[in-house]
């Protein structure tokens, strides 16, 4: 019992001081060279057991200048309880030219199937949701065929309530995500994220926050900080009751 109170101390000990690492990051930030990352997502819960999703994004170098990446995707997803989901997406990845807004050639262009599984877990004392994300990707490039492995951890905390539902109104979130791959030198990537998120109905909501993103092995941009801004809309047909903040499948 004292051995695994000691080891749960010290991971959440790891989890503190890797986004302390990171929140004094922001402080170092030179906001005149920060790009942009939107996203926009529609989650479509269709019963208990089953959803789809839809997404797209559009990346820029500069504050919404120099766009040199967007993404089209979607999928679906089984919900094996409300804590256990797996997913299976397919999209379309293009990654163009720095220097200018779309610039061809392409640096490079992707069909990506993926295999995701997510798992959370709630800490009730302090409302606190922990979330991690498991993905396995095939990635058919101009380039090449290459396989991907991601893993994400992700916190989420509500702010304020509505007083009557208390659905989730306003919420803090932030993750940090690892990128593998199964060839030499293995890691390939970590991002990380901190921002609020506003639920304006039931349907309809925003999140927006900071991205710092470092590439060991770049086709594109290479250490760098973004604006995000992402919209979603939550369709569920299903009329189930709400009780986590929303988030996107990205």
């Amino acid at each position: 019992m004292i051995g695994n109170r000691i080891l749960k101390f010290f991971y959440w000990l790891f989890l503190f001081c890797l986004h302390l690492h990171h929140v004094n990051l922001i402080a170092q930030t030179d906001f005149r060279d920060l790009g942009t990352w939107n996203v926009l997502s529609i989650n479509i819960k269709y019963n208990k057991k089953w959803v789809f999703f839809a997404e797209s994004q559009l990346r820029s170098l500069a504050f919404y200048d120099q766009f040199h990446y967007y993404e089209v995707k979607g999928g679906g997803g089984w919900i094996a309880t409300p804590d256990i989901k797996l997913f299976i997406g397919l999209g379309s990845y293009n990654t163009y030219k720095e220097g200018g807004n779309f610039r061809l050639p392409y640096n490079q262009q992707e069909i990506r199937v993926w295999q995701q599984l997510n798992t959370k877990q709630k800490l009730s004392k302090i409302e606190l949701e922990l979330e991690h994300r498991y993905r396995i990707e095939q990635r058919y490039t101009n380039k090449g065929y290459r396989n991907r492995f991601r893993y994400r951890l992700g916190f989420s905390l509500p702010i304020i309530r509505r007083k009557l539902s208390e659905d989730i109104i306003l919420f803090m979130t932030t993750w940090n995500e690892i990128f593998f791959t199964n060839k030499a030198p293995y890691f390939e990537r970590n991002r990380f994220f901190i921002g609020l998120g506003y639920e304006w109905n039931f349907i309809f909501t925003t999140i927006a926050g900071w991205i710092h993103q470092l590439d060991y092995r770049i086709l594109d941009e290479v250490g760098k900080n973004f604006f995000q801004l992402s919209v979603i809309f939550n369709l569920d047909y299903g009329k189930t009751t709400k009780t986590v903040p929303p988030s996107s499948i990205e």
